[in-house]
């Protein structure tokens, strides 16, 4: 958990390669579909680019058909999905279906003006999907992924206009979640302006993975 830019896709990529279990980011499976000029990908464009959180309806369907494919079998971590308590009860269901329980549910802070800086200076490779950041983790050559030599990008969702509604949009939605994981006794919260080693080293500790 986490407003947008506080490091929820950077940890789980990090983890990812330490434990071997996928990563499920629903915004990622949406902005593929996107790409793909998919229906889905056709519904979801508008609330996209407005900052706007997609419908309860696209987004609980694209996640719980992910976590029933082959490679989640021992485990997954779920980057910024749910996103609201219906989303969490109908997670929450399929789960008890599934024999599947929940280990923590772990919340990244950051304070606003730094999500702002953080997002407004994100760039995304357009083959690779590769993020870095102009002030903080710049390319070796300007534009030019590091990784694959594809183009470099802003997301139309990382204008600050619509960085500062989309933070907005987390404050008014998704802090209920807050209270409804503490109810459940897995929730943890974390310093998102420490280190990246260090968030990960404490995200591994309270999931019993240290």
């Amino acid at each position: 958990m986490g407003a947008p830019g506080s490091g929820k896709g950077t940890q789980t990529s990090i983890i990812r390669e330490q434990i071997g279990v996928p990563a499920i980011s629903t915004g990622d499976i949406l902005r593929a579909n996107l790409a793909a000029g998919t229906e889905l990908g056709k519904k979801a464009k508008g609330y996209m680019e407005a900052g706007e959180l997609v419908p309860d309806d696209l987004i609980i369907n694209i996640a719980l058909n992910r976590i029933e494919e082959e490679d989640c079998k021992n485990g997954f971590m779920l980057d910024g999905f749910p996103r609201t308590v219906h989303q969490a009860e109908a997670l929450d269901a399929r789960l008890l279906e599934l024999g599947i329980k929940i280990d923590a549910a772990i919340n990244i802070d950051v304070p606003d003006d730094e999500l702002v800086r953080r997002l407004t200076g994100r760039r995304v490779c357009k083959d690779c999907g590769v993020s870095y950041h102009i002030v903080n983790m710049p390319p070796k050559m300007e534009g030019v992924c590091d990784v694959c030599g594809g183009e470099l990008y802003q997301r139309s969702d990382d204008n600050e206009e619509t960085v500062r509604n989309r933070i907005a949009v987390y404050y008014r939605q998704t802090k209920t979640l807050v209270d409804y994981y503490k109810a459940k006794g897995i929730y943890s919260a974390i310093d998102g302006m420490k280190s990246l080693e260090v968030n990960s080293k404490e995200i591994l500790e309270i999931a019993s993975y240290s």
